[in-house]
């Protein structure tokens, strides 16, 4: 694995001297011309230190990409390297509730403290996060990722920062991950609707650029092609992200001259949007969501699921990290768990009206 270069820090005659790895408070110290202790004083903003000498140090200290290791900082003080951070996209929703439920349950049980944090589905704000707790957290961080590209933490894996990937994969590194088999999962949810007669399937989903909802439309393509079943590309909408959105998508489908007798959706709140524009159309449209959520077991109609173990997922995810900080150079462990569908109701397709 090829680390992410930082501008080298320059020798005597002010030659770059190569290097590799994270850049550390001696090398900025050497790149602005002080001692190291002058760089502690203005990284912890300690009075005392003339405003064009610090401007130097901050000069320096961007230029080099150096972050300080309040970790390292606490161990030199007598610290244990006791926490680990996790990333997700939201802390709302029953889904990230369980994950970290179950991420927490296995820290706890290994003297671990727990520090979550939000990306906010923004993939600059998650790189912001990530890097902002490689700096203070010596245990590890468990990311659940949104970026398409998680090559700058190629330098923090090589100067020893534990990471592990649950939910999705990681994106043009390799690391430690946890999943839910979500071809499967989808494969199966739309195999049954098939098995119930329709021939006129929707999917709704977000963008591809999320992995979940590639993998999930990957399912659905393989249930159809199982079939013998030839996938209508108006039937496929993707990019809907909440409940408004996707009623509007399904009320579309569900209205053309050769409707959808049928949905999938990618997940819970996709599925209900879809539920909700199901309730005011004239005819029955049979629906299965990814992931199962409160009370689909009672609404009318009730909603058939393909079910995750969010919790288990968190909980395989800390294991994995546990994993990763006892052994650092162990080869990479991928974590598969199965899903389960949930058979609410027949959804086969009515007799025509007399």
């Amino acid at each position: 694995m090829t680390a992410l270069s930082h501008p080298a820090a320059p020798g005597p005659a002010g030659t770059p001297r190569p290097r590799t790895g994270r850049p550390t408070m001696a090398q900025v110290a050497e790149a602005a011309g002080v001692s190291p202790k002058t760089v502690s004083r203005v990284i912890n903003g300690e009075p005392g230190v003339v405003a064009t000498t610090a401007e130097r140090v901050e000069r320096a200290i961007a230029q080099l990409g150096y972050r300080h290791n309040h970790a390292a900082a606490s161990l030199a003080r007598g610290r244990t390297q006791d926490t680990v951070g996790l990333v997700i996209e939201g802390i709302a929703g029953r889904f990230y509730a369980e994950l970290a439920s179950g991420v927490e349950e296995v820290a706890r049980a290994h003297g671990q403290q727990l520090l979550i944090a939000s990306s906010e589905e923004n993939p600059d704000r998650e790189r912001e996060t990530i890097l902002a707790l490689a700096s203070r957290q010596v245990g590890g961080i468990i990311v659940v990722p949104r970026s398409g590209d998680h090559r700058y933490l190629r330098t923090e894996l090589r100067s020893g920062l534990a990471v592990v990937f649950a939910d999705r994969p990681p994106q043009r590194i390799k690391a430690d991950y946890a999943l839910v088999d979500n071809v499967a999962g989808a494969r199966e949810g739309v195999t049954h609707l098939l098995r119930q007669g329709h021939r006129r399937i929707a999917f709704i989903g977000n963008e591809l650029a999320v992995a979940t909802s590639a993998d999930r439309l990957e399912g659905y393509r393989q249930a159809h092609r199982d079939a013998g079943v030839d996938v209508d590309p108006a039937l496929v909408v993707l990019g809907p992200t909440d409940v408004p959105s996707t009623e509007a998508a399904l009320t579309r489908l569900a209205t053309l001259p050769d409707p959808a007798t049928a949905a999938f959706t990618q997940n819970s709140r996709l599925t209900m949007g879809a539920w909700r524009a199901i309730k005011q159309l004239d005819r029955p449209v049979a629906l299965v969501g990814f992931d199962d959520f409160d009370l689909a077991d009672v609404i009318d109609p009730p909603v058939t699921v393909v079910a995750q173990d969010p919790v288990e997922l968190g909980r395989r995810a800390m294991h994995l990290l546990l994993r990763r900080i006892a052994h650092h150079n162990a080869r990479h462990h991928h974590d598969i768990l199965p899903t389960r569908l949930v058979v609410r109701g027949s959804g086969e397709i009515p007799p025509p009206r007399r």
